[in-house]
């Protein structure tokens, strides 16, 4: 029998995706299954976008360029400048998404065997694209403790070997909503610089900041031209995860020039994604008030009730819409499978994402799960109402 490559057998399952054989059971049976276990808005996408697809009068849908249209990455490098990142056309490839934008990216800049320092708890699927690149990822902790703020300096400077080639962050952080500050970013600045690393962050998220707090992209902080590498995506600023439109902008040439090579190799982006993305990007600004309103309303929300149950720790996101709860239970990921399987209030569960999978160090992160805010309050404090019972039940 042909065997499987070691590779593919290493690729993690997702931590987001796995159980929901168990939860499409459970809706079979009748069960209301809450999702609070993947980041799929609610919100809406802008009509704009939508009427771009809607209403084009194309007659043949060809390739695209391979980088994306010029047309739409002018207008992305306009969107950039008006958040202080003065980048042009050239720092800009389009890729299917912000998932295929870091596999380029890995693939640019890393060979196998190669290291790639990540603070961890960590988007689970950075695992599963240095995997598939053969490049090895190292974890340094951040703590529930602190809010999951950046470990120290010297935390990073001692993982760092011959082979490691680059530190990847996620601003504001996917699972954990933590928002890096200018200084934390200043400060992994001196240490991409001193040991000639590249500094990759994942800001998909730039827009859904909280509290009167500002993201700050490594893109704006000088001196990091040739070191810094952007990871965009059009997911979850638009709400148009479906559209799978993503970008990489560095002003490193020979890193984009090696990028676009990957994007020849898988020939184009889709026209009609890119089309409504481009739209998109008409987007007036009270949109995303009134979707920052929505969010912060919905975060406190969730944080108020989740503190109302006895034996848990929850930290307080400054942006994205994820926080990180530790429960009172010995395995998040058997808990889980539980409330889906065996457990209902009135007909009635949850879906959670355990956090283990958002760890590459084994043991870390078995009591904690990742909640995505995205249902409205009522079923926000439905959904707490459950969790409450739940382990209520689950503990006795």
């Amino acid at each position: 029998m042909p065997t499987i490559s070691k590779k593919g057998i290493q690729m993690p399952e997702s931590p987001i995706r796995k159980l929901v054989p168990y939860a499409e059971d459970a809706k079979k049976r009748g069960t209301k299954v809450f999702h609070l276990n993947i980041g799929q808005p609610d919100i809406k996408t802008p009509q704009v976008a939508l009427d771009a697809v809607k209403n084009n009068n194309i007659t043949t849908l060809s390739y695209a360029r391979s980088e994306g249209s010029e047309e739409y990455r002018t207008k992305l490098a306009n969107y950039y400048k008006n958040h202080n990142i003065n980048v042009n056309v050239n720092n800009i490839v389009i890729t299917t998404g912000g998932s295929e934008a870091l596999l380029f990216s890995i693939g640019s800049i890393t060979d196998p065997g190669d290291e790639i320092i990540i603070p961890e708890p960590f988007y689970a699927n950075y695992n599963g694209f240095s995997t598939a690149s053969g490049v090895t990822v190292v974890p340094v902790i951040s703590s529930i403790d602190n809010n999951f703020a950046l470990p120290k300096i010297e935390d990073f400077e001692k993982l760092i070997t011959k082979k490691t080639k680059a530190i990847l962050i996620c601003n504001p952080g996917n699972p954990t909503g933590y928002l890096y500050s200018k200084e934390e970013i200043e400060k992994l600045k001196q240490i991409v610089l001193k040991h000639d690393l590249y500094l990759i962050a994942d800001e998909v998220y730039r827009e859904f900041t909280y509290d009167g707090l500002q993201h700050t992209s490594i893109l704006s902080i000088e001196g990091l031209e040739q070191n810094a590498i952007v990871i965009d995506s059009v997911s979850k600023r638009y709400s148009m995860c479906g559209a799978r439109i993503g970008c990489i902008v560095s002003r490193n040439e020979e890193f984009i020039k090696t990028a676009i090579k990957f994007a020849q190799a898988r020939l184009s982006p889709p026209t009609y994604a890119l089309i409504a993305s481009e739209a998109a990007l008409e987007t007036p600004q009270s949109y995303f008030d009134e979707v920052i309103e929505e969010y912060v309303e919905r975060r406190n929300t969730l944080i108020t009730e989740l503190k109302k149950i006895e034996g848990i720790k929850v930290a307080n996101p400054k942006g994205a819409f994820y926080c990180v709860v530790e429960l009172p239970v010995i395995d998040s990921d058997d808990f889980a499978q539980w409330l889906l399987e065996e457990f209902s209030d009135n007909n009635e569960t949850v879906m959670v994402a355990p956090a283990s999978g958002f760890y590459s160090t084994a043991g870390e992160g078995k009591k904690q799960i990742r909640i995505a805010y995205v249902l409205n309050k009522k079923d926000l404090i439905r959904s707490v109402e459950i969790l409450a019972k739940a382990l209520k039940q689950y503990n006795s």
